[in-house]
């Protein structure tokens, strides 16, 4: 898939820029933590633009450093006033988003990974006129819930991608690995994996604690020595699943999506087969830059469907060119 759709100079020059290939999410369950962000190119504020960004990152999940680190960026290229927040408690982020919308911001990127959740708070915001746009997760609800564009990968189509790769090397009995409970995205990656190899089992972890989700996929392991493959849906929930095999003595291959320095390290050395990369830079970079462009122009990125960043394979034979971005949180 290609960023074909995005219009606008400003967004294609930054992806010529990028040349990053293109390619769900990562979820768990901590606490809530805030950031103001802006400066760099042009003045902080210097647009007269204040954005907030509201996710349910889970506070040490590498993830979410590059959607901030896109979206930062762009506040800095926009001059646009940059409030970040995030709760991963899908309440409390209903509540960020609604206090965005108190004071009065000019517009609201959101992750959507609990749709249902959250409709009540994207409604009080687009009845206030305050444009929103999601990213990462609700693809399939964005538009549903009032939100003018989105940014992200279409997670069922990265799980069937997932499946049948894993399928074409003779998985049999691959354990998909959630962790975190009613995340619509992680479910659709899983079920997509399912529907190309049919013997994918699930297994629900808590992704806020890394020693649980050792123990538990551990013992699992342990238990059924049939499994070949784990699919692991975030790149900290691959480290732990390379340690909880190891412990358990399974020679399953481990399989993950998205990245981060230490996971493409994994890769480069053959620990992990694959990760399928959804670029949450780019996410987090043009969700506030079409904001930008919508407030000052009215421009409409994508044309009423969602701009694909993933997904996109990165294993040995691209491994090398992207490994250094990895490490600057640009990819």
């Amino acid at each position: 898939m290609t960023l074909s759709r995005i219009r606008g100079a400003r967004l294609v020059a930054v992806a010529a820029v990028l040349a990053l290939g293109l390619t769900a999410c990562s979820d768990g369950g901590r606490q809530e933590t805030t950031d103001n962000s802006g400066g760099g190119g042009n003045a902080p504020g210097s647009s007269g633009y204040t954005i907030a960004m509201i996710t349910h990152e889970t506070p040490g999940d590498t993830f979410w450093d590059k959607i901030k680190s896109g979206a930062q960026q762009a506040a800095k290229d926009e001059g646009v006033t940059l409030k970040y927040s995030n709760d991963p408690d899908a309440s409390k982020q209903a509540v960020l988003i609604q206090n965005a919308v108190d004071s009065k911001v000019n517009g609201i990127a959101t992750t959507l990974v609990t749709p249902d959740a959250l409709a009540g708070s994207v409604k009080a915001a687009t009845d206030a006129k305050i444009p929103v746009v999601g990213l990462n997760a609700g693809i399939d609800q964005y538009q549903k819930l009032g939100a003018l564009m989105y940014f992200g990968s279409d997670e069922t189509v990265a799980g069937t991608s997932a499946g049948e790769r894993i399928a074409a090397a003779g998985a049999k009995h691959p354990l998909c690995v959630i962790h975190q409970a009613g995340s619509v995205s992680l479910e659709a990656r899983c079920a997509g994996a399912k529907s190309a190899a049919p013997g994918t089992e699930n297994i629900q972890v808590n992704g806020a604690d890394d020693s649980s989700v050792t123990s538990t996929l551990q013992a699992k392991l342990a238990q059924d020595k049939s499994i070949d493959y784990i699919i692991t849906l975030g790149a900290p929930i691959a480290l732990d699943a390379l340690k909880a095999k190891d412990a358990a003595g399974s020679s399953a291959k481990v399989v993950t999506f998205d990245l981060n320095a230490e996971i493409a390290q994994q890769v480069q050395d053959g620990k992990v087969e694959f990760s399928i990369d959804q670029q949450p830079y780019v996410q987090g970079y043009l969700a506030v830059s079409s904001l930008y462009l919508y407030l000052k122009n009215g421009n409409d990125i994508g044309g009423g469907k969602p701009v694909l960043t993933g997904p996109s394979f990165v294993d040995k034979t691209n491994i090398d060119k992207i490994l250094p971005f990895t490490k600057t949180n640009t990819r």
